[in-house]
């Protein structure tokens, strides 16, 4: 016996119409409801999670309650038996998800398996979904291949608006649970493999069918929107592949081009595929893409265009605003590195938050997304001013951006021979270039709540790291708990972390007037011993007696008990100190404030002699530092809760996961021994 495979149930003609129809009437009542209690579930997920984030963000306050009272020595230890509950399960769960694989072989790192935690996420949805294809759909009768095959349609339609719903910038399931959209790209991904599995069952259980009854000739030519749904499944097919990690960072402008197209495509012929009965889930979808690009254009106009241009007052540099767009200059820092300075941005945001730059004369049909590569004034400030991007040069963009910026300097070096070094501007710099702006997006954690802070990062990493420490230093005193912070930065080459060692210089100054013990380790890992002291050039530093010795690592002999007990663990040291002149390396400049379009000369530094009144420290090294040795002395010597930020590519993320994990697990934190917790934030390099 054989059935048409017509989805509309009414226009197969004669006893095959009437056989789809009564085969339709047989799943649909069961379908429906599965597919209904689908987003139920996610629903329920989503509000758990958003709970979870209630309930974190009431103890941040309560953290900084007891901060700000002064009544207790460690305000993040947990102060009840409640707090002690939420503390050990917050700690079992870290534990648990934290572990990650990495496959260290030559052109096998875009294999490695996410994080044991995202494992497990998997794990759960998968469940999930293979109980929906197969629940009463496996019955050995006259329908048993259509009926999986409709079960498997009605579980594909179902996950297509979590798809969708995953991709977007403005993300509904992000505002809730707190976690911004490029955090929840990886699950976009594998919820899309998912579909595709479910979408080949789906066919495969009817074209079967039509195969054993030697029937596909005739489908195909009495129902035509059999061809549109294999054409839906050919777009998901070269999706699959085209989302492979090795041909997505081939030409990843290229992939975002079409990505974009085929999934328009791929929703039109859906829409002529399935029947009228089934497509709430396709218009959920649409409505979903259409509410996500109506609050980016808001966002993109709203942040881009002023009514009226505001004047420079005499008491700061604001220059006013343009009526579209702003004002972008662009400067090359080292072999690949760009600076990007876009003025005049009129909007509040938080340290590792990243917003979209789309600058028409570099790239028309590109926008890109760069994280804020500097920290938000405290209040009561200007904001009116600058903020910085620093982007490394890959490819696409990044590197026509990078070629824009030397041109721009050599022209303007050309028709400026005579320029002094006490002139104003100081750096030579193009023209400016109008840029527009979107964002900010992302939702970083509070990083006021925790006592001891280990920021990790490689190379430009430095943008996501910087920003964090450089809000925690500027804190008003009694208003932040941290109380060490521990910074390191690790590169190949010198250059790469000139940038960021100048604006280091400001921040261990006002770690020093906030009572913050600050601790900078720089990493150069290919410099050789002929350019050594190389990273420490912009945060002067005077030699003391002892002797450079192979490991190269140097610091100060001035700290606190606690550095003392981690430095008993480094070996093989010489010494050198940091310069006390202060530079104020904010963003948002007001009179005497560091220029942020002024060239790496433009904030000399003069020697110093060591002063035992200096809270900074730094610490060079000439390879790879022990990571876990870097996490372990802080979080021993921490007496409450220590947040662990790193920011890098995939080799970095994975070791200091695996080293948080570990240590953890060895103190036995929140387990009855006294351990405090340990946090763990990855912004992990990826195309």
């Amino acid at each position: 016996m054989s059935h048409n495979h017509n989805h509309g149930g009414g226009g197969g003609g004669g006893d095959m119409g009437g056989g789809m129809m009564m085969g339709t009437a047989l799943f649909q009542v069961t379908n429906i409801h599965l597919a209904k209690s689908f987003w139920y579930i996610i629903a329920g997920v989503v509000g758990f999670l958003g709970i979870i984030r209630g309930l974190n963000y009431l103890e941040g306050l309560r953290r900084l309650r007891r901060r700000r009272s002064g009544s207790v020595q460690f305000p993040t230890r947990p102060s009840n038996r409640i707090t002690q509950i939420w503390a050990t399960t917050t700690a079992l769960v870290r534990e648990v998800g934290h572990p990650q694989l990495y496959i260290p072989i030559r052109g096998l790192h875009w294999a490695t398996p996410p994080p044991l935690g995202r494992v497990l996420v998997l794990l759960a949805y998968w469940a999930v979904i293979i109980y929906m294809m197969v629940e009463d759909a496996i019955v050995k009768d006259a329908y048993y291949w259509e009926r999986i095959g409709f079960r498997n349609a009605w579980v594909t339609l179902m996950q297509m608006p979590l798809v969708y719903l995953l991709a977007m910038k403005v993300n509904v399931v992000g505002l809730i649970v707190g976690v911004s959209h490029e955090r929840l790209n990886w699950l976009h991904r594998w919820v899309a493999r998912t579909m595709f599995v479910t979408a080949t069952v789906h066919g495969f259980h009817f074209w079967t069918e039509w195969v054993r009854a030697d029937f596909v000739e005739t489908q195909l030519r009495i129902l035509p929107a059999i061809k549109y749904g294999l054409g839906a499944w050919g777009v998901l097919v070269w999706t699959f592949l085209t989302g492979m990690q090795p041909l997505r960072a081939m030409a990843y402008e290229l992939f975002v081009a079409q990505h974009i197209l085929s999934a328009v495509i791929f929703l039109w012929l859906v829409y002529v595929h399935i029947p009228v009965y089934a497509q709430q889930y396709l218009w959920l979808t649409v409505a979903l893409i259409c509410l996500d690009r109506l609050a980016r254009w808001a966002i993109l106009a709203w942040q881009n265009t002023r009514l009226r241009r505001t004047k420079a007052s005499s008491t700061t540099t604001c220059e006013g605003v343009r009526r579209l767009g702003h004002e972008v200059y662009l400067r090359a820092v080292g072999p690949s590195t760009t600076v990007v300075t876009i003025k005049d941005v009129h909007f509040s945001w938080k340290a590792g938050q990243y917003l979209y730059l789309w600058l028409p004369r570099v790239g028309f049909f590109e926008a890109h997304p760069y994280t804020i590569a500097c920290a938000h004034r405290v209040p009561d400030t200007c904001v009116c001013n600058s903020i910085q991007l620093v982007v490394r040069a890959h490819g696409g963009f990044s590197k026509r951006l990078y070629r824009h910026a030397l041109k721009n300097a050599t022209a303007a070096s050309s028709s400026s021979p005579s320029s002094s070094p006490s002139s104003s501007s100081g750096a030579v710099k193009g023209a400016a270039l109008t840029g527009f702006v979107t964002g900010p997006f992302g939702a970083p954690p509070r990083w006021d709540i925790y006592e001891t802070m280990v920021l990790i990062s490689a190379s430009t990493g430095a943008s996501f790291t910087l920003p964090i420490l450089e809000s925690v230093v500027q804190s008003r005193g009694g208003t932040t708990c941290v109380t060490r912070i521990e910074f390191v930065l690790m590169a190949c080459q010198g250059d790469e972390v000139e940038f960021y060692t100048q604006r280091l210089r400001g921040s261990m100054e006002r770690a020093k007037r906030a009572g913050i013990e600050l601790v900078v380790h720089i990493a150069i890992t290919r410099s050789g011993k002929a350019r050594e002291g190389e990273a420490a050039k912009m945060v002067l530093l005077c030699s003391d007696d002892g002797e450079r010795t192979g490991s190269g690592m140097s610091s100060s002999s001035s700290s606190s008990s606690s550095a003392q007990k981690h430095q008993q663990h480094q070996h093989q040291q010489h010494r050198r100190v940091v310069s006390e002149e202060s530079v104020d390396g904010g963003c948002c400049q007001e009179k005497g404030g560091l220029d942020l379009e002024k060239g790496d000369d433009e904030a000399p530094l003069a020697p110093r002699t060591r002063s035992e009144s200096l809270a900074g420290m730094m610490r060079e090294y000439y390879s790879r530092p022990d990571l876990e040795e870097l996490i372990r002395g802080p979080v021993e010597a921490s007496g409450g809760e220590t947040s662990v930020v790193v920011c890098g590519g995939p080799s970095l993320t994975s070791s200091v996961r695996n080293c948080v994990a570990a240590l953890s697990d060895e103190r036995a934190v929140h387990k009855g021994t006294g351990a405090q917790g340990i946090h763990l934030f990855v912004e992990e390099y990826s195309f």
